[in-house]
């Protein structure tokens, strides 16, 4: 298959292009990154100079005139509407990893990114790229939403509690923690060594934009928190939800995460809480969780590799399931230690 990286420059780009060098039918033949372009990939990312010893970045609008069958876009937010409905017209199969297609009410897009949607009629027709809760529907999909990192941690914590019912769809809280890149390769004060390093900060409180996503996947309100720490890659959640049963304990809470994901390659159960370094490197995703009897909330947790599970193995995870292909195909199962 003939596939284009459009905001290959990024970190969630790179990470594709990372992966696609290990999947059997998945051919680079585009990658662009307007503020390179003309510079070698192996040259802005000297990791990949093996794997892609002579592609070039192109300027984005490079698009029009190459001749792909999937189109993975990695750009900022409002980008990938503007390019999407031409993609889509030329029959080209679309997998977003940005946010512009994740959402279903045009009204979130007003109130949480501050813009208007430019093609509301295309946010029915896109199917959320997370797997484990969306397998049946994204088969034959042609535009796939990617979750984004923090609610899909948040998502495979908390949902086989609330899709059961075992725990209240209010007063959920989710603190989470998540490495630089995360916030991408654009330079910020926030993001200075001096500053970062030894250092853990919140932000986005009660306006992070992953909420309406989180609440639109669990059906649930939440009070949502990231923090920025200095690591490079990683996140880290720990939710809380008060629990409907006074007879659920920490068996039945793990039971309930077996059931839910021991048929499912990426996602790992755990006895004893998941570290931010488990998955680095992978596409897994770690889960396990608590009940505490005293409070009657249970504590749910995950950790993931933002940029692989969280971002471009995810993309690729959804791609192989929208196409009938095996799930783990090109996807590393196992983590780096140490």
């Amino acid at each position: 298959m003939r596939i284009g990286v459009i905001g290959a420059s990024g970190y969630a780009g790179a990470e594709v292009l990372r992966l696609c060098a290990t999947h059997p039918d998945l051919d680079v033949v585009l990658a662009t990154g307007d503020s390179n372009a003309g510079k070698r990939v192996g040259e802005h990312v000297p990791a990949l100079a093996g794997a892609y010893p002579s592609l070039v970045l192109q300027s984005t609008e490079s698009v029009w005139g190459a001749e792909l069958d999937v189109a993975f876009l990695a750009l900022p937010h409002g980008q990938s509407q503007r390019h999407v409905p031409g993609l889509v017209a030329r029959g080209v199969q679309v997998v977003d990893l940005g946010a512009d297609f994740r959402l279903k009410d045009p009204d979130d897009y007003v109130n949480w990114y501050g813009a208007a949607h430019v093609v509301p009629e295309l946010l029915a027709r896109a199917v959320y790229g997370l797997v484990e809760r969306h397998r049946a529907e994204l088969a034959g999909a042609t535009l796939i939403a990617v979750p984004g990192c923090y609610p899909t941690a948040s998502s495979l914590a908390l949902g086989p509690f609330l899709d059961r019912g075992l725990v209240a769809s209010r007063g959920i809280v989710i603190n989470a923690l998540s490495g630089a890149s995360g916030a991408g390769r654009a330079s910020s004060d926030r993001l200075h060594f001096s500053r970062l390093a030894g250092n853990a900060e919140a932000y986005g409180l009660s306006t992070h934009r992953h909420t309406p996503e989180i609440q639109q996947e669990l059906g649930a309100e939440v009070l949502f928190t990231p923090h920025l720490v200095p690591v490079a890659r990683g996140m880290l959640v720990t939710a809380y939800a008060p629990v409907t049963s006074a007879f659920f304990t920490d068996a039945n809470a793990l039971d309930v995460l077996h059931e839910a994901y021991d048929a499912d390659p990426f996602v790992v159960v755990v006895d004893e809480p998941p570290t931010l370094k488990d998955p680095l490197g992978s596409n897994l995703c770690f889960v396990s969780a608590r009940v505490d009897r005293r409070t009657g909330w249970l504590i749910a947790m995950s950790s993931l590799d933002n940029l692989v599970k969280g971002a471009a193995g995810q993309a690729i995870q959804a791609w192989n399931v929208a196409t009938g292909r095996d799930e783990v195909l090109g996807l590393p199962q196992t983590g780096l230690t140490p």
